[in-house]
């Protein structure tokens, strides 16, 4: 599984990274499209208000960032996660079919926008990766158990004895001639 994350990631990342450096070297050309997105961002984000060159700018630069902390293992389920938030302005700004009037302009707009999608969910499985260890979740929930080893035999024995019981009640209630 190691060999296939470290081929999956670059690949996943790679268009971020292109996309992104392309971006960065030339943003005029899609900050006229990213205008209507910049300023729906900019209603919340008073930075970005009516300057769409500088919404493409921390967008394509954070989109490159996290691409190559995604691509070289560094952060990989922050970046996924990162990724994919960003790739939510993106495909609305740049893919939305459902504004295009010509069959075939709307018809590759909606697969590009399903591709975007498609990788949306493979960066959510990549942030969800945990490698085969316990996740965050389940670590600070069982820390205080490695502190304390006797708490942590002790919790699963009343959870199986609390079942037994349970199932014993049930089966006890269930017999002819019980209340």
């Amino acid at each position: 599984m190691a060999v296939l994350r470290k081929l999956a990631r670059p690949l996943l990342a790679a268009p971020f990274i292109a996309g992104g450096l392309r971006t960065l070297r030339h943003p005029e050309a899609v900050a006229e499209v990213a205008q209507p997105v910049a300023r729906e961002v900019g209603k919340h984000l008073p930075s970005f208000a009516g300057d769409p060159v500088r919404f493409v700018r921390v967008t394509s630069a954070v989109q490159t960032a996290a691409g190559l902390l995604f691509a070289t293992g560094r952060a990989p389920r922050v970046a996924a996660l990162t990724l994919a938030a960003s790739l939510v302005p993106t495909s609305l700004a740049t893919h939305a079919f459902w504004k295009e009037r010509d069959p075939h302009e709307r018809a590759r707009r909606r697969a590009h926008f399903l591709t975007d999608l498609a990788t949306m969910g493979g960066l959510l499985i990549a942030a969800a990766d945990t490698h085969g260890k316990p996740s965050l979740a389940y670590r600070s929930l069982h820390a205080l158990d490695r502190r304390h080893p006797a708490r942590a035999v002790r919790r699963p024995a009343e959870a199986v004895a609390a079942s037994t019981v349970d199932r014993a009640r049930a089966v006890v209630a269930s017999l002819p001639g019980s209340r």
